[in-house]
Order: structure tokens, then sequence, then C-alpha cells
């Protein structure tokens, strides 16, 4: 018979073995090269916060992380498509406010739930709204906006980077704060929409910074607003929404990088230390302060408590502005 303490032992390199397959993918990960999904074509904020984070973390680990983007539906295709992704460490992807926080209550039939089909692992940066218009537009201020609408709604073509993005939402709220009406027309990402916005083909946009901040400096774009609390470094004499007589309305927008619910804890955290790395890196502070961007962080658990409020926070914005996608 076996003593006591054969049995233990025996017990205690069972349950070793049953645990070590747990373990062993983040000792060897990544052994292969990274997918990173961007819910959005190439060129808009999304896309260029998403290539400038891989490019640091990619340079100060040498880990190979390849861009795979993954436009339509205001995200949703992008993010069905990691929700149904292996939970390998893998494939990861850029979520933001819209497919994350808004999509849910927007959409009336969405392929994924926020909260159970991804791993959060680090928020990333968050960046207000600009309302723009092109440069030789006759709006010359955000009164000048709202008086055009008031006499003519549904005239004032409003463009988007897509229905549900915060844009979309922003202008919405905007409008609902107003009493007015804009026509909303949609885009796959926000560089189309802002090609036509330059051809004057639509005559104004509810724009993330990173998409629009250097037409604004070239004189190609016009800033009437931002729809942060405060005014932001890079356009110090553009207004903020709410100090221009329209109290308390604030919407920004926020990113962070996701995983399929089941990633490796011990891959999750490791990335997310990676993160961390590059938002302390000063010259990508320097770069996030230009576009008008503050960085974020924060832990994996720290960023499920966060996308749970925001859940919350702009299911209530949504409700209240009536808007909704089939």
């Amino acid at each position: 018979m076996k003593s006591r303490a054969t049995l233990i032992a025996s017990a205690a390199l069972a349950l070793l073995a049953l645990c070590l397959p747990l373990a062993a993918p983040a000792q060897s990960w990544p052994a292969k090269p990274i997918r990173v999904i961007v819910p959005f074509p190439p060129g808009g904020g999304t896309d260029v916060l998403t290539r400038q984070l891989a490019e640091k973390i990619s340079a100060a680990t040498k880990w190979t992380l390849v861009i795979d983007n993954k436009p339509g539906a205001g995200g949703n295709i992008g993010l069905d498509a990691l929700a149904k992704s292996a939970p390998d460490g893998y494939t990861i992807g850029m979520g933001q406010t819209a497919n994350l926080a808004i999509n849910p209550s927007l959409y009336t039939k969405l392929p994924f739930d926020p909260l159970k089909d991804f791993a959060p692992i680090g928020l990333v940066s968050a960046q207000p709204m600009v309302l723009v218009v092109a440069a030789d537009s006759r709006y010359q201020s955000l009164a000048d906006v709202v008086a055009a609408a008031k006499v003519k709604p549904d005239a004032l073509a409003m463009a988007s980077a897509g229905s549900g993005t915060v844009g979309h939402l922003a202008g919405e709220l905007f409008a609902r704060k107003t009493g007015v009406k804009f026509l909303h027309v949609p885009y796959k990402g926000a560089s189309p929409a802002v090609t036509d916005l330059l051809g004057h083909q639509v005559d104004i946009m509810f724009a993330n910074t990173q998409s629009v901040m250097t037409l604004v400096t070239a004189g190609k774009l016009r800033a009437l607003a931002v729809s942060s609390a405060q005014r932001i470094k890079p356009l110090p004499a553009v207004p903020t929404i709410a100090e221009s007589g329209y109290k308390d309305f604030e919407a920004v927008t926020w990113s962070g990088i996701v995983a399929p619910a089941g990633t490796p804890v011990d891959i999750v955290v490791k990335f997310n230390a990676e993160i961390a790395k590059t938002l302390a890196r000063p010259e990508f502070l320097e770069r996030l302060s230009a576009e008008g961007s503050q960085p974020l962080g924060g832990s994996p658990q720290q960023f499920a408590e966060f996308l749970r409020a925001e859940h919350a926070k702009w299911g209530v914005a949504v409700r209240a502005s009536g808007a909704k996608v089939d």
C-alpha cells in the first residue's frame, strides 16, 4: 500500500501536469506574428493610433504585429471577426467607444456581446471630437451651423465614419441639444468621409482629432468647436461646444486593446505591460498630445470596469437621442 506522502506527491504531480498546458502559452508567446484587427479603414483615427502603438511595441519587444483592417458596420465587422478568433493570443484588436459601448444599444442586432466575448487588455487613449467644415465653407462658427440647420431642417449633410460611431452619435446628441436636424451621411471610415467633406459633397463632420488634425493645421479644414469639456492643446483658439452656449455637452471617444474571451490571463497581462511602457514614453505622449489625445492606461481589470460603466452611460445616451440602426 502506498504511503500517505506518496499519494500526496502523486496528486501534486498530476495537478502540476494539468496546469502546465495553461502556463505554456505565455512562456513561448509570441512564437509567430500577432494579428491586430482594426475595425476601420486605413487612414482613420483608429487605424493611425493602432499603427503608432504597434510600431512602438514592435520596436521595443521585436514582436511582429501585423495590422489587419476590417471596416464596416460602425466597427462591428472587425470586432465580430475578433470575437470569433481563436483565444490564443495571436489575434487582438483595437476596440473603442463606438463598437464596445455604443453599438449594443444602437444596433437592433449585434453579432457579439462586448461584455462577454472579449478579454480587455488595456486602455490606450481618449480623444475629443472636432466639428469641422471645409476651409472655404460658408460656415465660420458653430452658431452659423445651428442657424442654417434651423432655417432648413435636414438640409445640412453631416458626414460620419459610420453609423453608430462616436462622431455620428455626437452629432445626434448635438442636434438634440440644439433642436435641429442634420442629414446623416455614414461612410465606411473617417478617411472617405473627410475626402467628401473636402470636396463639398457633405457640409459638416464630427471627426476624431487624429483623422483631421493635420488637415486643420494645414488650413484645408476649419475647426469650429471641440466636444471635450476643456479646450485642447493643439487647437487652443477653438472653443468647446459647452462654452459656446451648450452647457455640459461632452462627447469623447476612447480606444483600447481587446482579445477574444478565453485568451490566457498571463498573455493579457504581458501585453498590458507593453501598453503601459509605451504610454510612458515621452515621444508617444507628445504624439498623442499633438493630436489632441490623452493617455489612459491601467490594468485589464480597470479596463473591464471602465467598459461596464461606459456601456451603461452610452446606452442611456443612445436611448435619449432616439438613434437606431437596423
